[in-house]
């Protein structure tokens, strides 16, 4: 039958081409992409997010008659959970994750705000030991202690969703806010004698005690490796501590200003702040844990320990002239 049509009509002059190739080149193409975009997200996403945040001067929003050192805390969780992100419970998909720095840095400035609730609530926002706890306050401390790392789900207590950290913050910015507003009316208390203000020094230099011996331990079983992926975890957490203490301890310079000048412990008060101002401002580049003798290569955990434990020495010396 074909030999009988037209050799034209037999072998046409032209062919379809073939699509067997195609959606294999297509999917080629789209791994590649999707391999491309995962190399890529995670590097530039952490650098978009990564913020290690140590002003100084940063400062309250205070009205008439409210405690600086309150207004100054609250605006340190306002930034750290709303300006920049809470990166602390950021879970495996975000880049957030994958830093080291912020998390730690992040923790240690919450840590310092909780040890500082804590006081509020047992010392300074009350009347003696025997009055009523400011409820504010006292709610608060409890919130500021909350897990830095919790994200909205956490399988290893339910398989229900639970309040993430960063939640857990702003609710307890809300209540310093409410106290604030409350005593700037009349109705909370915040008590100026130098007994309190010396037992709250006292308690943060106790827990600078505690720092200290953090990096006293990892020095002695540490110093001088010369790959060390921690080292830089207790650097900023204890840098995060150090920075919201300054900067706390700054604005109850404020609130506390006539004790302070009756007591005339101003010099003292400023040698102190210099001491945590330097600690808190110290950001290298690597965090090196060489040896402390080390002729080469510097032991920044070393360094950092030695002005937090001159701020704390300092810490002491001003309760104990608050106690004449």
């Amino acid at each position: 039958m074909l030999e009988r049509l037209p050799l034209w009509l037999r072998r046409p002059s032209f062919s379809l081409p073939s699509t067997s190739g195609m959606p294999k080149t297509i999917l080629l193409r789209l791994v590649g992409a999707c391999v491309l975009i995962a190399l890529l997200y995670y590097p530039l996403g952490m650098a978009l997010i990564h913020n290690i945040d140590d002003d100084i001067d940063l400062a309250g929003d205070v009205q008439p008659g409210q405690s600086q050192s309150v207004a100054v805390a609250a605006k340190l969780i306002e930034r750290e959970t709303d300006i920049h992100p809470w990166v602390a419970n950021d879970p495996w998909f975000l880049p957030g994750a994958a830093l080291d720095n912020m998390p730690n840095f992040q923790q240690g400035i919450v840590y310092a705000l909780s040890r500082f609730a804590i006081e509020m609530s047992d010392q300074i926002g009350r009347t003696r030991g025997s009055s009523e706890v400011d409820k504010d306050l006292d709610k608060a401390a409890g919130l500021l202690k909350y897990a830095g790392d919790v994200w909205v789900f956490d399988l290893s207590v339910s398989l229900a969703p639970t309040a993430p950290s960063d939640a857990q913050y702003r609710a307890a910015r809300k209540s310093l806010l409410s106290y604030n507003e409350r005593l700037a009316s009349g109705e909370a208390v915040f008590d100026r004698r130098a007994d309190n203000l010396e037992t709250t020094l006292e308690r943060i230099a106790a827990d600078l005690g505690s720092g200290s011996a953090v990096i006293d331990k990892y020095i002695s079983e540490n110093s001088g490796s010369i790959i060390d992926i921690h080292a830089d975890d207790i650097y900023y957490r204890n840098k995060g501590r150090l920075y919201a203490y300054y900067l706390i301890l700054n604005a109850l310079k404020a609130d506390f200003n006539n004790v302070i000048a009756d007591k005339d412990v101003g010099k003292a008060w400023d040698q102190m702040l210099s001491s945590l101002k330097i600690a808190a401002s110290a950001q290298p580049l690597i965090v090196i844990n060489g040896d402390p003798d080390s002729f080469w290569r510097p032991s920044h955990l070393t360094s950092q320990g030695f002005y937090l434990l001159r701020a704390r020495t300092q810490l002491k010396e001003v309760a104990n002239i608050l106690l004449k």
